[in-house]
């Protein structure tokens, strides 16, 4: 609309100052043949008399012309140096003083010497175009001087021309003012909502469902515009549904990856964190760490990397329609071993960073609900630790305990075959010797299988109720049962109990067992001459402890063979015997797990400091009793004390 607006303003102007410069053109030529004849018939009237000097006439008819009408705006006279000699309507009169004027006409630059047609220009004045009409002035063939004549524009022609020229530029600035207008009020009732609308539809195309538009129409674009609003409206409130959907399964799907025992990672596809549960931080020591968004690769150590590099970039890379059909079955391996596209990779890999461990990574493609797209990857990592030291030490034992019951079982078959084939032949002295033999192989398969049982009993989770314990009636009760033992081996069973010793609270029946295993280990290896002391006594309570608990420390000393620094670490291990390593004693290796395992029931430690050839001292601490019986699992634990040795 502004384009044709301006199109045909700007070919009405023109027509319009194209019509008034041909009025004006014509008007100019009518004013140069009138002033050119009036110079002809001025210049033949007065020629005669310049040439006999009648200046006065001159004057009068040349006054005459210039009265007699009033397009004549100047008459000058000038000789052949262009000298004004007179000029209406100003006189070449002389002032009457010593001070004379003179004035020049500035002539053309035509040769007017040899002319015989006047000369005319035009100048631009105030009042419009002036006709110059230069008329060469002669008599008898004599060049006298020039003739100017001045011809004043037609008014009328000039003021019609003036008029038509404003008239059509204010016609023309008025087109213009209202084409401005008619813009502005397009802008204000059309082009504005339209914007409005136009950026109405961005935010909503950009989820900003929030966007209104607040404009006073009527008709079929407020229409528009409240069906826009309500619109939004429907949108913001499906948007706030679907976000508090979207949140509260956030929210159980973050509860219920954060409260699983194993490590869950969820790998964009360019491998960067998008999950990471409290229990894979903890694994990785990420703790207080902000790995969201970081490259998997930047956080892992060493042999991760070197393990999980290739699959990774692998799966990122595969194409879901090529995963759809195809599976293999899961392998457990210690490096990367052949897979197929679309099934999960499984390792099992060492780590010595943070701590030492073993963990099973799994790792999955996660695709979108019609699996062509990878959206990521999610890796399970489980701490498989204590199961790999389950299975290790499940084996260790299944193997020791085979080993224990093959040569008592082989010796009591041996025995036994023997008496049954060849018993006739035997002496009675022989035949006592088998059954003997036999007779004590039983008795160590029965003690193995004790002590097989105690130990499975005591790491069962079977709860054991404490009571009151007297101290000395268990000392006292081994005292009893190992004397003549003690006796036999020429060795001094004594005790040294702290009198009005307080009361502990245990379990009398397994308090018994730990006694009657530590005594019966000290009797085995101390030899004939040493020396077993039983203390008891109440420990002194430290001014640098608050939480200070009163207990009882119970110690078993001898000055047996000892215990090699080297071994004292694996003493309590199962099936540990120090005997094969320093000496043939027999045994099952099991009764200082059971004691270990015992005492910890009390939620206390077992400890011992030994020296070879010097002695080996056992100590444990236990709770004072309360007046009240409770449960050795609901039972407080208790604090270490500092060892003591046993004195020479």
């Amino acid at each position: 609309m502004a384009g044709a607006t301006l199109a045909v303003s700007l070919f009405m102007s023109g027509l319009t100052f194209w019509a008034v410069n041909s009025i004006q053109q014509e008007a100019q030529l009518n004013d140069t043949r009138f002033g050119r004849d009036l110079g002809l018939l001025l210049a033949s009237n007065v020629a005669h008399l310049i040439a006999e000097d009648h200046l006065t006439d001159v004057a009068r008819i040349s006054s005459r012309f210039y009265q007699s009408t009033s397009s004549v705006r100047y008459i000058i006279y000038a000789d052949r140096d262009g000298k004004i000699f007179f000029g209406i309507p100003y006189s070449a009169a002389e002032v009457q003083n010593s001070l004379t004027i003179e004035r020049y006409i500035q002539l053309p630059k035509t040769d007017l010497t040899n002319a015989s047609f006047p000369l005319v220009r035009q100048h631009l004045s105030p009042d419009g175009k002036v006709t110059d009409v230069f008329v060469p002035l002669k008599h008898d063939g004599n060049y006298l001087g020039i003739l100017a004549i001045g011809i004043n524009p037609n008014p009328t022609v000039v003021n019609s021309s003036n008029l038509t020229r404003d008239v059509t530029i204010a016609v023309f600035v008025a087109i213009w003012a209202m084409v401005i207008l008619g813009a502005v009020f397009n802008a204000l009732t059309i082009t504005r909502p339209i914007k409005e609308l136009l950026v109405g539809v961005k935010n909503i195309a950009a989820g900003n469902f929030k966007q209104r538009i607040n404009l006073p129409f009527e008709g079929e674009l407020g229409e528009l515009i409240c069906s826009f609003n309500e619109m939004a409206e429907r949108l913001e409130r499906y948007e706030e549904q679907n976000i508090e959907e979207l949140t509260a399964e956030k929210a159980k799907l973050e509860t219920l990856v954060s409260t699983i025992v194993d490590g869950a990672i969820l790998l964009d596809s360019n491998l960067e964190l998008l999950l990471v549960n409290p229990r894979a931080r903890r694994m990785f020591g990420w703790e207080g760490k902000d790995v969201i968004g970081t490259n998997i690769f930047e956080l892992l150590s060493p042999e991760l990397t070197w393990q999980l590099t290739t699959p990774l970039q692998e799966m990122a890379q595969e194409d879901a329609h090529t995963n759809e059909d195809q599976n293999s079955p899961e392998s457990l391996s210690e490096t990367s071993e052949s897979h197929q596209g679309g099934s999960p990779w499984e390792f099992r890999i060492t780590l010595t960073q943070p701590t030492q461990r073993i963990i099973r990574v799994l790792l999955t493609q996660v695709f979108d609900q019609y699996r062509e797209t990878l959206k990521g990857i999610a890796m399970t990592v489980q701490d498989i630790t204590r199961e790999v030291e389950l299975n290790a030490a499940k084996s260790q034992f299944i193997s020791n305990v085979s080993h224990e019951l093959r040569t008592p079982l082989f010796n009591i078959k041996s025995f036994i075959e023997t008496l049954s084939e060849f018993g006739k032949d035997l002496t009675e002295n022989e035949r006592r010797e088998f059954l003997e033999t036999a007779n004590n192989e039983t008795d160590r398969l029965t003690r193995l299988v004790n002590d097989v049982l105690d130990l499975s009993r005591l790491e069962s989770s079977k709860i054991y109720h404490l009571d009151r314990v007297d101290i000395n009636q268990v000392v006292e009760q081994i005292l009893r049962t190992y004397q003549l033992n003690a006796k036999d081996k020429q060795l001094t069973l004594t005790q040294e109990i702290e009198p009005n010793l307080t009361p502990i609270l245990g379990h009398y029946d397994l308090l018994l067992q730990v006694m009657t295993n530590l005594v019966g280990n000290s009797l085995k290896f101390t030899e004939a001459g040493g020396r077993i002391v039983i203390r008891a006594y109440q420990l002194v309570k430290s001014s640098y402890n608050s939480t200070y608990q009163p207990q009882v420390r119970i110690e078993i000393a001898d000055t047996g063979i000892g215990i090699d620094t080297e071994d004292q670490e694996a003493i309590f291990d199962r099936f540990f015997r120090v005997e094969n390593r320093v000496h043939t004693l027999e045994g099952t290796g099991l009764g200082l797990s059971i004691v270990k395992n015992i005492i910890e029931k009390h939620h206390s430690q077992i400890h011992l400091i030994s020296e070879v050839g010097v002695g080996t001292t056992f100590w444990f601490d236990l709770v004072i009793y309360q007046e009240s019986s409770i449960s050795l699992e609901e039972s407080q634990n208790t604090k270490e004390s500092t060892s003591t040795s046993l004195g020479t």
